[in-house]
């Protein structure tokens, strides 16, 4: 049997027991697999698969890395690396779906998926501002900053001045913790102070602040900071 065979043997094999059992039946470098079949056609990908868990961590952090990370693998082209970052940008979208023009604070754990799902891999802080209508639905959610690993720097004039071209009656801030601790910094309390402040005199209601961590989320809200 040569290696093209035995490689379209198994190609087979995996794509029967997906089609069985989806996603369940699989192991985390399988799925991998399946996703890099169309993108490296001529070639045993299980090893490549499993060097990406190896130098990433898990599936998340494996679409999360940059495409010049995950070209640093041998065997992951530019075009391998984009259709992973694809799977990232689809979780996401889809994710989003579930509460875009919804009511937040009654879709809270959905909310919470697609924060997770959106920021919690990212290798660098970032700021995000949801900006909700008189309703609490969700009408716009934006990037305001991007920093290093433990900063992203938030100007409360900007977010304001955003929320009143919005004509926004409330904001949820969010940002992410790349060191995995959600716990709410010094520096963190002290900004969302100062966004809340400067919100009251346009009754514009900070509803929570969230920061995203690798396994928890904590909440300004439910830790007694808002």
């Amino acid at each position: 049997m040569t290696n093209s065979t035995a490689h379209a043997g198994h190609r087979d094999r995996l794509r029967a027991r997906f089609a069985d059992a989806g996603g369940a039946g699989l192991a985390d470098y399988e799925l991998l697999e399946l996703a890099l079949f169309r993108s490296i056609p001529r070639r045993d990908v299980k090893p490549i698969a499993k060097e990406l868990l190896d130098r990433f961590g898990d599936l998340g952090r494996v679409c999360a890395a940059s495409v010049q990370d995950l070209s640093e693998i041998k065997g992951i082209s530019e075009k391998a690396a984009l259709d992973l970052k694809l799977i990232e940008v689809l979780a996401i979208r889809m994710a989003r779906g579930k509460v875009t023009g919804r009511v937040v604070l009654s879709n809270w754990s959905a909310l919470l998926d697609y924060l997770r799902t959106a920021l919690q891999h990212t290798a660098t802080e970032q700021f995000r501002v949801l900006f909700l209508d008189k309703k609490n639905r969700l009408i716009a959610d934006e990037h305001q900053a991007q920093g290093t690993v433990d900063h992203a720097p938030v100007y409360p004039r900007e977010v304001l001045k955003r929320a009143l071209a919005l004509n926004a009656s409330a904001i949820i801030l969010v940002h992410n913790h790349p060191s995995g601790d959600p716990t709410p910094s010094r520096a963190d309390i002290e900004m969302t102070r100062l966004i809340v402040n400067a919100a009251k005199p346009f009754n514009i209601m900070i509803h929570d602040h969230l920061v995203i961590g690798r396994e928890q989320t904590a909440s300004f809200k439910g830790l007694g900071l808002l």
